[in-house]
């Protein structure tokens, strides 16, 4: 299976490039600052995911894998890497916003909830407000009980 490892900043711009090439929102991510995961193949990035911690929550966002790659289990890969991330900083629920995916999500777990029950102050990120439209569905996964 491919290796999740942490981004750095230079990853940052193939990173942003692919997540733009897939139609997913990238003009908040210098000001939210998001920790990403990626999986690379011959150098190239060709899936990538991040957290943006809220408290105890954190907003699982920018998954992405490239086209070409999908159907092989490296969204699979990322989101196991993200939450294994999450548990080892304390974070006992990942919360986030998709338009294409809710059923892969829900084979990881996650289960739809009304986007006012997120976190306040996650709702008040641009994420939130502005970029995913209220047409998504938000979904929640409680790490407390998923060790």
């Amino acid at each position: 299976m491919a290796k999740v490892i942490r981004a750095d900043a230079q990853d940052l711009i193939p990173i942003r490039a692919l997540l733009e090439r897939s139609g997913l929102p990238t003009s908040d991510l210098d000001s939210a600052r998001p920790d990403f995961v990626l999986i690379r193949e011959n150098g190239q990035v060709i899936a990538a995911g991040a957290l943006q911690r809220f408290g105890s929550s954190a907003l699982l966002r920018s998954l992405v894998v490239a086209p070409d790659r999908r159907e092989r289990g490296l969204g699979q890969a990322v989101v196991s890497e993200l939450e294994r991330m999450a548990r080892m900083a304390h974070i006992n629920q990942l919360i986030l916003l998709t338009q294409t995916a809710p059923e892969f999500f829900a084979h990881q777990g996650y289960r739809v909830i009304e986007r006012s029950s997120a976190p306040q102050d996650m709702q008040g990120s641009d994420e939130f407000r502005s970029l995913c439209p209220s047409s998504a569905t938000c979904m929640a996964k409680s790490l407390r009980d998923s060790a």
